[in-house]
């Protein structure tokens, strides 16, 4: 199955770079180009794109208010964004994973990791590390102010879930696999990808980098301040 990538960044020849590189592979192909936030959001439902590959700072609408727009639309439920910029700084990782993106990375990084990214995502999983995701989201929590912006519901949304989904929710936050939950609760890899599963979509979360911001905003995991 063909992987579609949808390119936004307002760089002509950045996109023009990406796409040799995507094309190039035989798993996926680049079905359009935008050159800001808004229009990467009317292309990716019209191409149907399963990844977004979508700088931060662009003209008119940056790359996080089109991820946010993304993820609060229905029709592009099935669409995974990988935030791709210059800026790779903590507050923007955790702002992406906010807005619903599945993953960041820095646009120095190897072809083969940008590659890697793509095929991640697509397969609806985090593009971060648990590990990295945790440590990230921690030292950002760890600093910000009690009276943020924070979903004060989403402590409340933790109540749908049974006592095996919350203790898997607090594994997945500590940075491990399913293999590794596995191990610890004495059950198999499928058990635990389901408890995942129905916990994302209990909580709204579109994947295990949502469901770790999630953990830390409720207050059900809390940072470890070194």
């Amino acid at each position: 199955m063909t992987i579609r990538v949808l390119l936004a960044d307002d760089q002509a020849l950045l996109r023009s770079a990406f796409r040799v590189l995507v094309d190039s592979e035989p798993d996926m192909e680049v079905v359009g180009e935008a050159s800001d936030g808004a229009e990467a959001v009317r292309l990716a439902k019209e191409q149907q794109a399963d990844v977004v590959l979508m700088d931060i700072r662009m003209p008119g609408t940056d790359g996080l208010a089109a991820t946010r727009m993304i993820s609060a639309d229905p029709d592009l439920a099935d669409v995974r964004v990988v935030i791709l910029t210059t800026f790779e700084v903590d507050d923007y990782v955790v702002q992406s994973l906010r807005a619903g993106a599945s993953g960041f990375l820095g646009k120095g990084s190897e072809p083969e990791e940008l590659l890697n990214a793509i095929r991640i995502a697509a397969g609806g999983q985090a593009l971060l590390s648990p590990a990295a995701t945790t440590g990230l989201i921690a030292r950002f929590l760890a600093t910000e102010d009690p009276d943020d912006d924070r979903d004060p519901g989403r402590g409340e949304r933790l109540d749908a879930l049974t006592v095996r989904e919350r203790e898997v929710l607090v594994l997945v936050a500590g940075g491990h696999s399913n293999d590794e939950i596995a191990e610890r609760l004495e059950v198999s890899p499928l058990t635990v990808k389901t408890h995942v599963n129905r916990a994302m979509a209990k909580l709204g979360a579109r994947d295990r980098a949502q469901l770790v911001v999630t953990a830390y905003e409720s207050g059900l995991v809390r940072p470890r301040v070194e």
